[in-house]
């Protein structure tokens, strides 16, 4: 089973995007963990599949993407977060999960 990490400066914003996320997962019968955190708290929630960064986070994609440099690392567009397309950042997340690391 695939776990996909939101990360977030407090990790709040991202709670209802990842209840989104788990909305669209089930409704495509789609196992997967999704967890919200801190940015701090990353470490803590090891190990994962993927690391989706809110937008306000996205000044630190290259430094967790060097700290974890066998997942992939990303930010999720803005739009699909302000919007809380959950489907979306989901596909996006299996998206990248499957072509690995830039």
């Amino acid at each position: 089973m695939k776990k996909i990490l939101l990360a977030c400066a407090g990790g709040f914003s991202t709670s209802m995007l990842v209840e989104r996320m788990k909305e669209a997962a089930r409704a495509q019968n789609i196992e997967v963990l999704i967890d919200a955190v801190a940015e701090s708290d990353i470490d803590a929630q090891a190990p994962f599949d993927i690391i989706m960064l809110g937008p306000q986070m996205g000044h630190a994609e290259a430094e967790l993407a060097e700290a974890y440099p066998q997942i992939p690392v990303t930010t999720i567009d803005m739009a699909d977060y302000g919007m809380m397309n959950g489907e979306k950042v989901l596909a996006t997340a299996f998206e990248l999960m499957e072509k690995g690391v830039k």
